[in-house]
């Protein structure tokens, strides 16, 4: 062999072990990479779930209260129901023991009172425009408005 081949087949090796070096430092580089991103990601996940698990703690804290809530304003509602109740007992006794309020219980409701009592249930603008055209709507007093 010429000395010419001989340094073209070791320029050939040294530069197939380079090129196999750098082969393999592009490789570690992208596997490196990869490790980067993939430690990115799991802490960003990471973050999240944290994130998520305190909202859902912030829920549930939330929901207990309002069932807390919910029991107090039930509570107080019956509290006001048997209030209510012993109220109207009372004042039967009062209308049934008293005859001057007896009297008074027994006479009718003026025409206005009645009216009021028997006005439906509005809802919305459209019940509330048809009520005020209808023939039982109240009208203001003449002249009640400028005093």
């Amino acid at each position: 062999m010429s000395t010419l081949r001989q340094a073209a087949y070791g320029f050939a090796l040294l530069l197939a072990i380079a090129l196999l070096i750098w082969g393999g430092y592009q490789q570690s580089q992208a596997a490196q990479a990869r490790a980067t991103d993939d430690a990115e990601r799991i802490a960003t996940l990471e973050q999240r779930n944290t994130r998520q698990a305190q909202a859902i703690i912030t829920l549930g804290a939330n929901i207990a209260a309002q069932r807390l809530a919910q029991q107090s304003m039930q509570n107080n509602r019956a509290d006001l129901q048997q209030a209510n109740a012993v109220h109207q007992v009372q004042k039967k006794e009062t209308v049934r023991n008293d005859p001057p309020a007896q009297n008074w219980a027994a006479q009718p409701l003026p025409a206005l009172t009645r009216r009021l009592h028997q006005r439906p249930a509005i809802t919305g603008t459209a019940g509330y425009r048809a009520f005020l055209s209808g023939r039982n709507a109240l009208h203001p007093a003449a002249g009640g408005a400028d005093r």
